[in-house]
């Protein structure tokens, strides 16, 4: 390994950023192809959908350049052929660079180890590690989703000088100004789903799509925990039928409203319940990540917050702060307790800090890794 691996390695895993939210149920992944002179022949990363793969794009665009040159690329060539073409780990043997530099082993079986045995077997020097934490915390969501079956959760929470959340009236509530709210609106963009609970579409009535500029078509899919199925189906939810709505409800009941929904093109989705009869967070995300959702972005009021909380299922937080006071109507973000029981708890930290003007965003991570594979990175 050396500076320029980690130079170039770095640059793949920009590229792979870039597909964040659009490749599920594929991992995002990065590829660059770069001449033994340093030159940089060709990049790519993984398309819309999933396909092509990142290096099959790379090497496409080297095409004779790629021999005797090294490939970087931010998660271990897959070794299993798709309905949609080789194994890329096969291509990449075909076109015979002379190094490949991997980030990150794959842990999905039907890889795990045996892409890079089959570049080693080709005769291609195989380094594997470089920057390996960074690349875990790109594929955050596909490796979650093959080691626990459930997707990557960024808990979003917006609230006031006070710590207290705005509370709804039917209509969304603005706590923080229109830049903080724009980057709120990447957050959607980079995620597979938002999710959010019945609560949330009652009290704020939102759309819950993109709306940067250009953007629109980035919406994530729209995922609403409603045990009973009692979501108004003139809500607002329901006016841009080109973004799906999701509506996780209780299994092996009856839900007489559900038909009203599925004419507003919702899609019923049952899951278990808990011994309480409620919805279970952890056999919700299951059931997202056998859908192929990656990576949730929790939108949800205190009752939401608190339970993904309670079952320690937040992997992130991004949390806005206004310069004003929510009021004496606020809501403490987990129901009856503040923002320092994830914030003071100490299984977080402070990864990130930033200001939009007087807002004020931090970002914290889970200290504590959930999966073997980030264990091991």
């Amino acid at each position: 390994m050396s500076a320029s691996d980690e130079e170039h390695m770095a640059q793949a895993l920009a590229l792979a950023r870039r597909g964040l939210g659009l490749t599920w149920p594929s991992p995002s992944v990065g590829s660059i192809v770069v001449a033994p002179s340093g030159e940089i022949v060709s990049r790519g990363w993984t398309a819309s959908g999933g396909r092509p793969h990142a290096e099959a794009i790379a090497l496409d665009r080297a095409r004779a350049r790629a021999r005797g040159a090294t490939l970087y690329v931010t998660l271990e060539p897959c070794a299993h052929e798709g309905g949609r073409g080789l194994a890329c780990a096969d291509v990449i043997a075909a076109a015979q660079p002379a190094r490949a530099v991997v980030a990150l082993r794959d842990p999905d079986p039907r890889t795990s180890g045996q892409g890079l045995e089959r570049l080693a077997a080709a005769g291609i020097e195989v380094v594997e590690g470089v920057l390996a934490a960074e690349a875990a915390s790109v594929a955050l969501g596909h490796l979650l989703r093959v080691t626990e079956e459930r997707p990557a959760v960024t808990l979003k929470l917006a609230l006031g000088a006070d710590g207290l959340m705005p509370r709804g009236d039917g209509a969304p509530v603005w706590i923080t100004g229109p830049e903080a709210r724009a980057h709120g609106h990447l957050l959607r963009a980079r995620n597979d789903a938002i999710l959010v609970g019945r609560g949330t579409i009652l009290a704020d009535n939102p759309s819950l799509t993109c709306r940067l500029p250009g953007m629109g078509c980035r919406s994530p899919v729209r995922v609403v925990l409603d045990r009973r199925l009692r979501t108004p189906p003139e809500a607002h939810l329901f006016d841009d039928m080109m973004v799906p709505v999701w509506l996780i409800c209780a299994a092996d009941e009856d839900h007489p409203n559900a038909e009203a929904l599925q004419e507003r093109c919702a899609e019923i989705v049952p899951a278990a319940v808990d011994a309480h009869g409620m919805l279970g967070i952890r056999d919700a995300l299951e059931t997202l990540a056998s859908r192929g959702i990656t990576r949730v972005l929790v939108e949800g009021g205190p009752s939401v917050a608190r339970a993904f909380l309670d079952a320690d299922l937040i992997d992130e937080a991004v949390i806005y702060q206004g310069p004003n006071p929510a009021g004496a109507d606020g809501l403490m973000p987990f129901v009856n307790e503040g923002l320092d029981r994830l914030t003071g708890s100490g299984h977080f930290t402070q990864i990130h800090a930033r200001s939009f003007g007087p807002d004020r965003m931090t970002w914290w991570r889970r200290m504590r890794t959930c999966s073997p594979a980030l264990s091991a990175a």
